[in-house]
């Protein structure tokens, strides 16, 4: 183990789950944010716990499917305290190819032993009683995948960081990296310098610019997305509900949360198009729940998902700096409370995980 203090860039979902395991065994650490706990990808995400068809090869998927078990076993642990929405998910296409690859991505989930399978029209309707789905070619339920509000758990996480003994730090941005040799001494942030004995990188996407303070790559692509948040409305789903051209959830304060494709661009382009995506997603979640049609939409948030350059996450030390941990992976949410296992053991007792393997920092080097 460590024996000095350990300091966290970011207080986003990752981080702070890192954060909170790491306080839980009895580490010193400290929990950093440039702006505040959330302000990132974290809170301009849907939620979704799933480990569904994009999770692909099956070491992708594996890590996926293991942290719908992390959340399981986050949610035993904080009984009573996190609000988590299990009830699967449920997704259908009308006539063509996209209801055909629909069967096939169940029969390939199946056959890893995921709780997918085709439903007839008249499940989807027992479901889902209140959508309007439209002609129905394909349709599935996955059953084992949930929901939460990020933002709600990052609370939740943080404050039992605090009370296991970790500092949270936030307007605080770091500025500097000082470097003996290969490895982190201290942190230099526009709130004074910290001593770091392990430093963790889960900024999201300002971990490329800190990671080349230290002369590490963690190279991103741009991932936007665009969130439209409705009025409270009454209770009319209590699943995710992958409908075609868009995906929503019903959050438990009534609000309806809805995405839509990601949008490509940069600057303006990307402010423009989250406009004429937002749109879109209302005119789509209209169709597909008519009863929010009307209902005010309080705000659209656009957000960056963390996107590594090849799609897979960047879990573990960096070779070129071994006591710096890199923490950057789209999925933030699914995989939050599995990195936050993962890593504590790969930082406190200087194992390396097999499941995280693929994932190395080491293979941009």
């Amino acid at each position: 183990m460590p024996t000095g203090p350990i300091v966290i860039a970011g207080a986003g979902i990752i981080g702070t789950s890192i954060g909170y395991h790491l306080a839980r065994r009895g580490a010193k650490v400290t929990i950093l944010d440039a702006v505040q706990p959330g302000s990132g990808a974290t809170g301009k995400s849907l939620g979704w716990i799933n480990a569904t068809f994009s999770k692909r090869p099956r070491a992708y998927f594996d890590l996926n499917y293991a942290g719908i078990a992390a959340w399981r076993r986050l949610h035993l642990e904080l009984a009573g305290e996190l609000n988590v929405q299990w009830g699967g998910s449920v997704a259908w296409f009308p006539p063509g190819p996209e209801a055909e690859e629909l069967r096939v991505n169940v029969r390939n989930h199946q056959q890893w032993g995921y709780a997918a399978h085709v439903i007839s029209e008249t499940e989807l309707h027992g479901l889902l009683p209140l959508v309007s789905p439209g002609e129905i070619a394909a349709a599935c339920h996955s059953e084992h995948e949930g929901a939460v509000d990020p933002l709600e758990v990052l609370t939740i996480l943080l404050e039992k960081a605090k009370g296991f003994g970790a500092a949270i730090r936030f307007p605080c941005q770091v500025t500097g990296i000082g470097l003996t040799r290969d490895r982190i001494q201290s942190i230099q942030t526009t709130d004074g310098s910290l001593e770091a004995s392990v430093f963790v990188l889960a900024c999201g996407v300002g971990s490329p610019a800190l990671a080349r303070m230290a002369g590490i790559e963690v190279p991103l692509k741009d991932s936007p997305g665009v969130l439209l948040h409705t009025a409270p409305a009454a209770r009319l789903i209590h699943r995710v509900v992958l409908a075609p051209g868009t995906h929503f959830k019903q959050a438990l304060d009534g609000r309806i949360v809805a995405g839509g494709l990601i949008v490509a661009g940069v600057g303006t382009a990307i402010a423009e198009a989250s406009v004429e995506q937002a749109e879109e997603i209302r005119r789509l979640l209209g169709r597909f729940l008519p009863q929010v049609k009307d209902a005010p939409a309080e705000r659209v948030t656009l957000g960056y998902r963390v996107m590594p350059r090849d799609e897979y996450p960047i879990l573990g030390f960096a070779p070129a700096c071994p006591n710096l941990y890199v923490a950057a992976t789209h999925s933030g949410v699914t995989l939050a409370p599995l990195i936050g296992e993962l890593a504590s053991i790969e930082i406190l007792d200087g194992v390396q995980v097999k499941m995280l393997e693929p994932y190395r920092p080491s293979r941009f080097a």
